[in-house]
């Protein structure tokens, strides 16, 4: 389907525009309903699966990745290990209680600039749904066109390509950061078409890459090579930090493990959304929690948080609650856990197979997640009603909506 139904916005090339459009924009998260849920203090989660909502189901394998353009939180991009790209609506058009929030275009297996292997990342340009961006293990990063599905751009790598970010408050670069299977960061920039910057220091492959939501200059980027490290990209001389699980500590346990984050491969990352701390998680069953600015491992115990994963791990982060919570796919299942205590406050069981993503849409405090098994299944918060303010514990309890 060549033909979206999606408003008319600017488009990418009117780039004199790029000041313009998105001051206000990132503050969407600021929804009242988030604002709601901040006051209802520390929340309890209880589950009950509802069927009341679908997403259609478009794709014919797994789920990769999906993101909620930030504009309106009302598109929804997935990504699939058959190379195709669905945009879906997410609101009830019909405003009945029953309904499917429907695909209103895709990239199918027909199309002529279709992903010829599986699509590891997917994003909306984050002031515009006039543009999205996929990469894929076929070695490409390419630019869309919403309106028109055609590409406006592609940039081609040597490697496979695992994951892209662009920053979601940039106001003076439109730099997509790149992690494939070299050890070199690749920054696209979007306003000349080329390669303009690499990042060295890693020594594997980079799994996860992603910008601060509080400083544009500042990337965080994830490897094979067990280390987490913290670019400012308008330096030439190397990285600002490389995350130390140990904090400098020089032991002996941890003189074979110096300077890494983890143990094991580090296949995930995420911001918290005021971009004071940075999640990351690693093959050897751990999630950290670190101070964004001083680089220091804040020690949070999650337990075992199990990750088999051999590319990206593709975790969100909820944004307007309180508390926080984190969203970590595990196996079948969805583990969620209270950021800054690490308690591990349930398990969301609804796919048939393994997840392989979930997306937080902060406006309504709903959690989307994708799996193996084609499924999108959207995870919904409902309140209980108001308690008296002598009970200090409110209960949220989430619905969860399944395919």
């Amino acid at each position: 389907m060549h033909t979206s139904i999606l408003p008319s916005k600017q488009r990418i090339f009117f780039w004199s525009n790029f000041q313009v459009l998105f001051p206000a924009l990132y503050c969407v998260c600021k929804s009242n309903f988030g604002e709601k849920r901040k006051k209802d203090g520390n929340g309890v989660l209880s589950l009950e699966l509802n069927k009341d909502r679908d997403v259609e189901r478009i794709h014919g394998n797994g789920i990769n990745s999906l993101d909620i353009e930030p504009v309106e939180g009302r598109y929804m991009l997935s990504g699939g290990s058959d190379g195709v790209i669905v945009v879906y609506d997410l609101e009830n058009l019909s405003r009945k209680p029953t309904y499917t929030c429907k695909a209103v275009c895709s990239v199918g297996r027909s199309h002529p600039d279709v992903h010829r292997f599986s699509v590891e990342t997917v994003q909306w340009y984050p002031h515009d749904t006039g543009m999205f961006t996929s990469s894929s293990f076929d070695k490409t990063l390419k630019i869309w066109d919403t309106n028109t599905l055609q590409i406006a751009d592609v940039f081609h790598f040597e490697g496979t390509v695992y994951s892209h970010h662009m920053s979601p408050i940039a106001t003076k670069h439109c730099l997509v950061a790149v992690g494939t299977k070299s050890p070199k960061v690749q920054l696209c920039d979007l306003k000349s078409g080329s390669c303009s910057h690499i990042l060295q220091g890693h020594r594997q492959e980079v799994l996860a890459v992603s910008w601060s939501p509080r400083h544009e200059y500042i990337l965080a980027t994830a490897s094979a090579d067990s280390k987490v490290k913290l670019w400012d990209v308008r330096r030439a001389s190397g990285c600002l930090t490389t995350l130390d699980q140990h904090n400098g500590e020089k032991t002996k346990a941890s003189s074979e493990a110096a300077n890494t984050a983890h143990n094991g491969r580090v296949n995930g990352l995420c911001y918290m959304s005021d971009g004071l701390h940075l999640l990351t998680i690693g093959t050897d069953d751990r999630m950290r929690l670190w101070n964004s600015s001083t680089g220091e491992n804040t020690l949070v115990n999650y337990g075992k948080v199990r990750n088999e994963s051999r590319k990206g791990l593709k975790f969100a982060v909820s944004c307007g609650c309180s508390p926080e919570f984190a969203f970590v796919p595990c196996g079948s299942t969805i583990a969620v856990y209270t950021v800054f205590s690490g308690e591990l406050v349930t398990m969301l069981r609804g796919h048939y197979n393994n997840v392989g993503c979930c997306v937080f849409q902060p406006n309504f405090q709903e959690l989307y997640s994708g799996g193996k098994d084609c499924n999108i299944l959207a995870w919904i918060p409902a309140l209980r009603e108001p308690v008296p303010d002598d009970v200090s514990d409110k209960v949220i309890i989430i619905n969860i909506l399944s395919v």
